[in-house]
């Protein structure tokens, strides 16, 4: 063979190796890149659970203190939470008897959610408790299906918490 011919080869197969290792790292990202954007958008619905479980938990313990609901995220002292990020718009409802602290999503392919405090007999929670007091429970739900839309607000009825129709029950962080 001559060194003509073996130069030749040696580059076709060095070609051969490039080429093989290019489709090599094709492949993976084809498998890798849809997973990732997965853990993204899980990892984007993060943010709304923590925050709402983080409001409903300071506002159970601001009714503890002060026997009524507070009006304003600001006035509970959290200074971590925004009313709006990248993601998600933030805002809570207030009557006498709960609180309802909304997460909804301004991306289409993201759930919303919604946490509701409630006021409650401390019977239902301590069976020796006098029938006059009073006590929290909280939940959280979350949208059954992505979009931008606010979520129902849970309810509480013959002493149950319950999530609304089209939303279902989250672990609280």
């Amino acid at each position: 063979m001559s060194q003509q011919n073996s130069k030749s080869a040696s580059l076709a197969s060095n070609v051969g190796g490039y080429l093989v290792f290019l489709m090599g790292i094709g492949v993976l990202a084809w498998l890798v890149v849809p997973s990732f954007q997965v853990r993204v958008r899980i990892n984007k619905q993060w943010e709304p659970r923590d925050y709402i479980s983080l409001i409903n938990k300071r506002q159970q313990a601001y009714f503890a203190e002060k026997s009524v609901f507070s009006t304003s995220v600001k006035a509970l002292g959290i200074r971590i939470i925004k009313t709006e990020t990248e993601n998600y718009q933030y805002s809570h409802h207030t009557t006498k008897k709960a609180t309802f602290n909304y997460g909804v999503s301004k991306q289409k392919d993201l759930r919303s959610f919604v946490g509701g405090v409630f006021v409650i007999p401390t019977t239902k929670v301590e069976s020796n408790a006098s029938k006059n007091q009073i006590t929290t429970t909280s939940i959280l739900c979350g949208a059954d299906s992505a979009g931008t839309i606010k979520p129902p607000e849970p309810t509480y009825q013959n002493g149950k918490i319950a999530c609304a129709t089209s939303t279902r029950e989250m672990p609280q962080t």
